[in-house]
């Protein structure tokens, strides 16, 4: 009975997570419906809600906003409304914070999180995988000598919280492993592991 039970665990837990998450998502974006006039919503038009229409809204929305913004008359609205959140007080510092984590993120010429690399910590004996976002800037790089660069470590399995460290260049080395891998490997806590990187110029054949 108990490696019954197992065996169903290890088949319902994966099913079961991958719905509870989708359906917070769902969920959550489905809270944009706000914006629709009441006649409008599902509940109004068809007498119930339909899960997904807020989150096919909120797709929209972003699809347009980013179209919308693609051109001379966009990009001057978008600066315009720029100008005007930073000279309000409180909401400046906030909304320049958050757009420059943004735009550090999702901008296809942005850095962050470009590379996947091993780094000694959390002491001199052991090595965790983590991404490089960087280089030190303000007055930290000052204190700085020889070439460093900053990195995030992330906890595990859940990687959206972590560590900011700056490294001596030397002290880090860029594995042959992609962001996506390396996420993996770290949410699984090593149970996915990737497999071992190919030397160059060898093909390993498939049975």
């Amino acid at each position: 009975m108990r490696k019954y039970f197992l065996t169903g665990l290890l088949v319902l837990v994966p099913i079961a997570t991958t719905i509870w998450v989708l359906n917070f998502i769902i969920g959550t974006l489905d809270q944009s419906l706000v914006l629709l006039p009441e006649a409008w919503r599902p509940q109004s038009l068809v007498g119930f809600d339909i899960p997904g229409v807020g989150a096919i809204l909120t797709l929209a929305i972003v699809f347009l906003t980013g179209l919308l913004t693609n051109n001379l008359v966009g990009n001057y609205v978008v600066r315009q409304w720029d100008k005007l959140l930073t000279r309000i007080p409180v909401v400046s510092s906030l909304y320049t914070s958050v757009k420059q984590v943004s735009d550090t993120l999702f901008s296809s010429s942005g850095n962050a999180f470009r590379k996947a690399v091993l780094i000694p910590y959390p002491h001199e004996h052991s090595r965790t995988i983590a991404f490089l976002t960087g280089t030190p800037g303000g007055d930290a790089a000052n204190h700085l000598e020889g070439e460093w660069v900053s990195v995030y470590v992330p906890t595990t399995p859940n990687p959206t919280s972590g560590f900011f460290l700056m490294m001596e260049k030397s002290r880090v080395v860029e594995l042959d492993m992609s962001v996506d891998v390396a996420l993996k490997y770290i949410v699984s806590m090593g149970v996915v592991a990737p497999e071992p990187a190919t030397p160059a110029g060898i093909v390993i054949a498939k049975e």
